[in-house]
């Protein structure tokens, strides 16, 4: 087994043309595999714009089938440079069901696997239930030339029982493609909190689990229609050891790659210091599989 590999995030800026987002990408992914990133990561949705900032059809048009050319384009770039490469993508799975969801290509060029993302969000400026189906693949980790990873989406990112379950299946980094910004007349009041949020929800996930975590955030202010306001996307990606250290981080505001070390050695010696899956008392957590606890639950 690899006991180390380097993890690579593309921070990148994004466009309602698919053939453009597909190559620059593609470019994208070839430099950081230059840096020296083995597993390579790209944006949620990375074919587009963020479309889900209005409720309409004709965005539909964005969604692709399994293996159509997402798949082929990275597939043989995966081939080509020996990464793995990890594709989020809008997924046609027939007229009227579809997911948000990302591959994970080997670097031989084959599908090491599929997820599709499991918590959908409605928020303003984020109506992501008129689009993506819920998935149904659940949570878990994928054996990879390189190591076991496990992706999730997004939204994904703020509930412990997905990182938890993907650390249970033996994933060695937990990696969050995502799209998340800020609501322009929002950013003055709130901006400083949400984001420190969602940077302390993600690192609490590496040290809960005793694993790597990978965020990678698209950048840029998006506005796909002129009466809405848009969406100001803070980047700021960033890679997190098993401690909750911080390895790497980018910028609010610059397209950028990140790469850092995943060591699973370092991982083995925190998990057996810190062993928060040893002391798990599995016997008492029935209640977790309610919506919510109180004395008049069934």
């Amino acid at each position: 087994m690899v006991r180390h590999f380097k993890i690579a995030l593309v921070q990148v800026s994004l466009n309602g043309l698919p053939d453009q987002n597909l190559s620059k990408c593609l470019a994208w992914v070839r430099i950081a595999a230059e840096q020296g990133g083995q597993v390579i990561c790209l944006p949620e949705l990375y074919s587009s714009f963020y479309f889900c900032q209005k409720e309409t059809t004709k965005y539909f048009e964005f969604a692709e089938p399994l293996y159509d050319k997402s798949f082929t384009a990275f597939s043989e770039l995966a081939k080509e440079l020996g990464v793995v490469i990890i594709v989020p993508f809008f997924e046609k799975r027939t007229e009227g069901l579809y997911h948000n969801s990302a591959y994970i290509i080997d670097a031989d060029g084959s599908e090491a696997g599929l997820y599709r993302k499991m918590h959908i969000p409605d928020d303003p400026c984020f109506y992501e239930k008129f689009y993506f189906t819920p998935g149904d693949l659940g949570f878990k980790a994928v054996q990879t030339q390189f190591g076991k990873i496990g992706t999730l989406i997004c939204w994904d990112q703020w509930f412990p029982e997905g990182a938890r379950i993907t650390a249970l299946s033996g994933a060695n980094v937990l990696v969050y493609p995502t799209a998340i910004g800020w609501h322009p007349h929002e950013k003055s009041e709130h901006g400083p909190m949400q984001h420190d949020s969602w940077m302390t929800i993600q690192r609490s996930h590496a040290i809960a689990n005793g694993t790597f975590v990978a965020a990678v955030n698209r950048v840029g202010f998006e506005q796909p229609e002129p009466e809405q306001p848009g969406l100001e996307f803070w980047g700021s990606s960033f890679i997190c050891g098993p401690q909750g250290e911080i390895l790497a981080q980018a910028s609010t505001d610059e397209e950028e790659i990140l790469v850092a070390e995943v060591n699973l050695d370092l991982m083995a010696e925190v998990r057996q210091n810190w062993p928060f899956l040893r002391d798990r008392r599995i016997d008492a957590y029935g209640n977790i599989l309610k919506l919510y606890h109180d004395e008049s639950s069934p």
